[in-house]
């Protein structure tokens, strides 16, 4: 699941806004609610990245790649690359 966090003022990761099974409906949820305008996808790998933890993250940015929130999803061995999933928006 695609879960979408808005900059609470203090946090990116800190207000939940709402999670989608697709990438494509979570990019379109998150330009509707939060109004950013970049997006650039990473990949974490493994135990240097973030914690540890295996997840595709999208970073929001606005004017000035000023930070305004991220959409993550968590990786495991039964997750696949779905055809929506393929790309990201950067508008």
């Amino acid at each position: 699941m695609w879960k979408i966090y808005k900059w609470d003022g203090h946090y990116i990761q800190g207000e939940f806004i709402s999670e989608h099974t697709t990438e494509a409906a979570a990019l379109k949820k998150a330009k509707k609610v939060i109004k950013y305008l970049k997006a650039t996808k990473r990949t974490s790998t493994g135990p240097s990245d973030v914690g540890g933890k295996k997840e595709i993250i999208i970073w929001l940015n606005g004017d000035g790649g000023i930070p305004l929130g991220m959409i993550t999803k968590k990786i495991n061995k039964k997750t696949k690359e779905n055809k929506g999933d393929a790309k990201v928006s950067t508008e």
